[in-house]
């Protein structure tokens, strides 16, 4: 161990760290296809099986995984992802955490695992020359819970955008930053947002698979935080009728040795070839990929006209109705940001989605139609149609129809990765449509 130690700096660390905080216990973290996650957890004097990639689990037991007669999976944490558990510390001993890729018994990478996807699209990234810079924007709301310690869709406030509200929602807020400051955030900003209960953390732009990384652990953070304040914090996109929903805005930049490709200083608006065919990649395959960005029945109660979350399929500069926005800021700072993904996507995969997207542009060169300055929603369908403004799927079914005729989506996920996963989002939609909701009551039931 202490030879390893040794000529790996970012181990050296990780060991200072064990004995600095007293650590016992280690949550080798991953997730499913879903984007769900999983650990499990061993003690300290397992280190050096867990880095040599020796700690197995059953996979079988992991839904969309693998089936029982081929269940033996390995766990291989990325080092980078080491931090203690900043709650733990509080006791006589601390926990840790590696976030890790998943193999098989022959130690190569296992395909239904969501982190290798993305893995595979920044390796083909990497291969023409670009790597691909990430920021999310990943809103959520604060419940109150009730006497039974269930959470209820009831807000702990009534505030609104940017408002300073001096409440408990502004309490865990700062615990939320003082927690992922100390895991190796770095912080932005932090926000109310629109609606009540709505709140925002923004951390900095990093490379994509640190960044869905990080947006992985914000979830888990935020979640526990504010379950030590009594609170329930949810990514759900709608869970209020009315209001604003959650979305997940993904800023993305191309750079290519260290100059970001998206800015050209000569260009009207500053933004390069390269920014203009990113573009139209995300223009022309976002439709067959919003099962991936958006992948609940939920997701497309948020996108919807009148709540600031995009259903239409065009780009603009400063115009939020349009899908695809490009943020005022220029130089290194160049971006696209994709304003309809929602929190409960996968990160791993909805980058990956966004990245190959843009990665199809690039190989058409070909530019955008126009961008749309106007306020889309409140132009008819048939202005819409004369200015070749698409909608995003309405619903989940009309989006699982899209991916499961796309080719795109198939070499994306792999196939175990897409066949679980159109399977699921299949069950899940018919769960739906078979089910009898309050509404359907409400207005059928005294009616006819």
């Amino acid at each position: 161990m202490n030879s390893i130690s040794k000529n790996n700096p970012i181990l050296s660390k990780i060991h200072y760290q064990i004995k600095e905080h007293n650590v016992e216990l280690l949550h080798l973290q991953f997730v499913d296809i879903e984007g769900i996650l999983k650990h499990v957890t061993i003690t300290i004097d397992q280190l050096e099986d867990a880095i040599e990639g020796k700690i197995m689990f059953d996979g079988s037991s992991i839904n969309g995984f693998c089936p029982i007669n081929k269940s033996d999976l390995y766990l291989m944490p990325d080092l980078n992802t080491f931090s203690i558990i900043p709650w733990s510390i509080e006791k006589d001993y601390a926990e840790a955490r590696l976030l890790c890729s998943v193999l098989n018994p022959d130690k190569t990478l296992y395909e239904g695992d969501p982190r290798n996807v993305l893995i595979r699209t920044i390796e083909k990234t990497q291969k023409l020359g670009y790597s691909i810079s990430i920021g999310p924007e990943l809103e959520f709301f604060l419940f109150q819970m009730d006497a039974s310690g269930n959470p209820t869709t009831i807000p702990h406030d009534h505030g609104g955008y940017f408002e300073p509200s001096h409440d408990l929602g502004e309490k865990v807020r700062l615990e939320i930053y003082r927690t992922l400051k100390s895991m190796g955030f770095k912080i932005e900003a932090s926000h109310h947002e629109v609606a009540m209960g709505q709140h925002e953390i923004n951390f900095e732009f990093k490379d994509a698979l640190t960044s869905a990384d990080n947006a992985t652990t914000y979830k888990w953070i935020v979640k526990n935080v504010a379950k030590r304040f009594d609170l329930h914090a949810s990514f759900m996109p709608k869970p209020i009728k009315g209001i604003n929903g959650s979305g997940m805005h993904v800023n993305i930049s191309l750079f290519k040795d260290k100059q970001n490709l998206f800015y050209d200083p000569l260009d009207t608006l500053q933004l390069s070839n390269e920014a203009y065919y990113f573009i139209n990649g995300l223009l022309l395959c976002i439709e067959q990929l919003s099962a991936i960005t958006n992948p609940l029945v939920n997701s497309y109660k948020r996108l919807i006209p009148g709540y600031e979350a995009p259903c239409y399929i065009a780009w603009s500069t400063s115009n939020r109705s349009t899908l695809i926005r490009i943020p005022a800021k220029r130089g290194t700072a160049t971006r696209i940001e994709a304003r309809h993904p929602d929190p409960c996507a996968n990160p791993y995969l909805a980058y990956a989605a966004i990245a190959e997207a843009g990665l199809i542009g690039l190989k058409l060169a070909e530019p955008p139609i126009d961008p749309i300055n106007d306020d889309i929603f409140s132009m008819s369908e048939d202005e819409r149609k004369c200015k070749g403004i698409r909608n995003l799927p309405d619903n989940l079914e009309t989006a699982l129809n899209k991916l499961e005729n796309s080719e795109l989506a198939k070499n994306l996920l792999g196939d175990h990765v897409f066949q679980q996963f159109l399977t699921f989002k299949r069950k899940e939609w018919n769960q739906y449509r078979n089910t009898v909701h309050n509404w359907e009551l409400e207005n059928y039931q005294t009616r006819f």
